[in-house]
């Protein structure tokens, strides 16, 4: 591997180092729906985010709600003795992709059948910590 490859590898490395990740595979909801309740929470602090989630009536909220409080266990087993407000974490990003969708027919007027089509989604959440985005930030201006 090349000096600017390696550098590069380093680098990305670093920041993936302050990136606390959760992942949910084929949730059974269509992506449409659970768009938005994701963009409730998108770039909103922690506390603020599961405040909303517990509190929304839709149907993707909780599931929502769970792999963010896994993000968060996530950031916990990485930061032993520090707390969560003193870093004040947020929701970096979250992406809900498309997932897997089951092909099923329904019985229709003489003799024929419609598809319906049944969609799942992935959801990643990404936390971010604003202490330590600032703190890096400082770093790169010194330099």
């Amino acid at each position: 591997m090349g000096q600017r490859k390696r550098n590069s590898a380093e680098k990305h490395k670093e920041a993936k180092k302050t990136l606390y990740i959760a992942k949910l595979m084929n949730n059974p909801t269509s992506p449409r729906k659970t768009r938005l309740v994701a963009d409730l929470v998108r770039g909103v602090d922690v506390e603020k985010a599961l405040g909303i989630l517990q509190y929304n009536p839709r149907e993707s909220a909780p599931k929502i709600r769970k792999l963010l409080l896994s993000a968060v266990a996530n950031w916990q087993a990485k930061n032993d003795g520090k707390r969560m407000e003193d870093s004040q974490l947020y929701v970096k990003q979250i992406m809900v992709d498309e997932g897997r969708t089951m092909k099923r027919m329904r019985t229709a007027p003489q003799g024929r059948g419609y598809r319906i089509r049944k969609r799942s989604n992935h959801i990643t959440v990404i936390l971010g910590s604003r202490v330590d985005e600032a703190a890096n930030a400082n770093t790169e201006l010194e330099k």
